[in-house]
């Protein structure tokens, strides 16, 4: 078998995903305008969303999981006394309420205990993977499996009033894995009757906001080292800089982490994470290193490690 070409481009795209685009879709389109195979996203958003979709290139794909985990922020509009198989607009009806009472004072009176650490079941339309499948393609088949709830927290539901009572516009932050057409069902819920999500737009992921994104075909690419502009930033010499390269484990640096590490031409070299764990095996001799472990002190292992380009 031919081994796979390796990247020549290299960045990361800010992406307002269009409406009725899949976001692997979205990867497809700037494959081809970069001609570039190593592209991935951080963090789904469904065909019907709009918003930020953070896309790396190259080498920027190793550094997506540091995008995936921050906090987001949506805006919507949540129609209250309709439900649907999907939560959202997409889905078929399958339940109507008389909800015409319901006023916003309710509504945020409700929205208030879906703030903070919740806990909340993935809907089956989600892409959540169980025995190797994904939910929404079980959910094609017409089946419906147990799910168990998963932590997740909403740092901010604010609920205001639309030209038409029975919609509410919605903004919310949260952290990543929130699932927001769980939170509009639940509103309905908690409210006395049911409700879906519709017109969701995903408008900051971390420190990306839809201020800086572009469509598919408009969008800039930033350099590698934005992947990683919402982490701690230290720059380490040379020998430092071999250490990290070869994984050692080193006393950490100020803060919990993660460490985006950077040399003094300011290129980007890896990230270091907390590391709780071992630096030796039993009978290794003792490295300058390994007596920061044996003392419990805090200690910073390489997450990535980026290759050295001219």
């Amino acid at each position: 078998m031919a081994r796979r070409k390796p990247a020549t481009t290299h960045g990361l795209a800010i992406v307002d995903k269009p409406v009725g685009a899949t976001s692997h879709d979205v990867v497809g389109m700037l494959r081809r305008r970069f001609g570039e195979r190593q592209v991935g996203h951080g963090g789904t958003l469904d065909p019907d969303a709009t918003g930020v979709l953070v896309v790396a290139v190259g080498m920027a794909t190793r550094l997506l999981r540091f995008v995936e985990k921050t906090q987001k922020e949506y805006v919507g509009e949540v129609v209250l006394g309709v439900e649907t198989d999907t939560l959202d607009a997409a889905g078929r009806v399958t339940a109507t309420y008389d909800m015409s009472t319901v006023t916003l004072d309710q509504a945020r009176a409700a929205a208030a205990h879906l703030t903070g650490p919740i806990q909340q079941i993935p809907p089956m339309v989600s892409a959540i993977r169980v025995d190797g499948k994904r939910l929404h393609e079980l959910a094609r088949e017409g089946i419906e499996i147990e799910r168990q709830p998963r932590p997740v927290v909403v740092d901010r539901f604010d609920i205001s009033a639309t030209d038409d009572p029975l919609v509410l516009h919605i903004e919310v932050e949260c952290s990543a894995g929130t699932y927001i057409r769980s939170l509009a069902a639940d509103l309905g819920t908690l409210l006395g009757g049911g409700a879906h999500l519709r017109g969701l737009r995903r408008t900051r992921v971390g420190s990306f906001t839809i201020a800086e994104s572009a469509g598919p075909d408009d969008c800039e690419l930033l350099p590698v080292a934005a992947a990683v502009r919402s982490l701690a930033p230290v720059t380490v010499d040379d020998a430092t800089a071999a250490l990290i390269a070869n994984g050692r484990v080193l006393p950490a640096w100020p803060g919990d982490g993660p460490w985006a590490i950077f040399d003094d031409n300011e290129r980007l070299l890896a990230v270091s994470e907390r590391f709780d764990g071992p630096t030796r095996s039993a009978g290794d001799a003792a490295r300058p290193t390994d007596r920061f472990a044996d003392q419990g002190d805090l200690t910073a292992k390489p997450a990535v490690v980026l290759p050295v380009r001219p």
